[in-house]
């Protein structure tokens, strides 16, 4: 008679079950596979051959001078599992990939770079935002999302026998479509039944983090296991962070590596490392480093370093020793980097 390996406490990589304790410093919102292409650009795509990306146009690509299509795909085996060396060699041990549906999820492909850098990788499921989906999703239910979600991190995801470890993310817009609300409903409840954690992709608006908070705790859920990516596109404000923070949710900064203050996808001034440590400080200051996660949230080629960019390495080998310099602990550190990774990851 076979038996099934318990998961509670565990957490569940793509290549099975292993001890939180194995997971070590760990990035919480990353891509290693994706096609993130706008929908748009994926009705039509430009007529003309594109060029390599390389120094003479990597500044221009990653600025959003003009669209570029083979920018948005990461797909490239031989270069994830270089960009994942390069991250364990600075002292990364573990990752989480949120790529989920409607940006091409590759879960064996996935495996297969795990077991050639031996990165412990941990999938998301569900699906990003609206206008991504697959159009069959506007008339399916929320408990149907939600049975998905279960089968992905109890069986299988995406056609394969590889288990998501994480719901999410779980894409927003704003104004939120009422797709996207039932996705999130799906979300919660695929929650409740197995013990993951969930991650969040707010919409680009500063109050759309809260509205999701009380979505949530609308329905008498605890948020202390939910993740809301991306604050450092979404909230410039001290106040509107600390009121986010009091709800006990955990917040994200996952965008380190974009120094420059344009942001093709809206018309903001993006911060820089500097101003995103600033944001992290205030709230481990205010007592809310428990809550408090860092990532880079790589999702296109020219922020890889094979072709420009900073790759999956710079929060180990710049950020971490920077906040040892601007008055972070070690504590903080370690806490920021493995403790509350390992914590969301372990399934409940």
């Amino acid at each position: 008679m076979s038996t099934v390996e318990p998961r509670q406490g565990r957490v569940q990589t793509v290549l099975g079950l292993v001890d939180p304790a194995a997971l070590g410093p760990t990035l919480m919102h990353e891509h290693v596979f994706i096609d993130l292409t706008p929908p748009p650009l994926r009705l039509n795509p430009p007529a003309e051959q594109e060029a390599d990306i390389e120094l003479c146009n990597c500044w221009g690509i990653a600025y959003g001078q003009k669209p570029f299509m083979r920018n948005y795909r990461l797909d490239e085996t031989d270069v994830a599992v270089a960009e994942l060396r390069d991250m364990k060699a600075a002292g990364g041990a573990s990752l989480v990939d949120l790529t989920v549906g409607g940006l091409n999820p590759q879960p064996d492909r996935l495996v297969e770079v795990a077991r050639a850098t031996g990165v412990h990788i941990v999938m998301g499921c569900g699906h990003y935002v609206n206008d991504y989906q697959h159009p069959a999703n506007h008339t399916r239910t929320a408990d149907d999302f939600a049975r998905e979600m279960v089968e992905q991190l109890t069986v299988g995801a995406w056609g394969t026998q590889v288990r998501a470890g994480i719901i999410g993310e779980i894409g927003c817009q704003a104004p939120w479509t009422d797709l996207e609300r039932r996705v999130m409903h799906g979300a919660l409840t695929a929650m409740q039944a197995t013990g993951a954690a969930l991650n969040v992709h707010p919409g680009r608006d500063a109050d759309q983090p809260m509205e999701v908070v009380d979505f949530i705790r609308a329905r008498g859920l605890p948020v202390d296991r939910v993740v809301i990516s991306h604050i450092d596109r979404t909230i410039f404000d001290d106040d509107r962070l600390l009121r986010l923070a009091d709800t006990g949710c955990v917040i994200e900064f996952d965008l380190f590596g974009w120094e420059q203050t344009a942001y093709p996808a809206a018309d903001i001034d993006m911060p820089n490392d500097g101003a995103r440590l600033r944001m992290v400080k205030l709230l481990v200051d205010r007592g809310h480093r428990d809550q408090v996660l860092i990532s880079h949230d790589i999702c296109t080629r020219t922020r890889l370093g094979r072709y420009g960019g900073h790759g999956y390495q710079h929060i180990f080998a710049n950020i971490a020793p920077r906040m040892l310099r601007r008055g972070f602990t070690q504590a903080d550190v370690d806490t920021i980097l493995v403790k509350t990774p390992r914590r969301l990851l372990t399934l409940i």
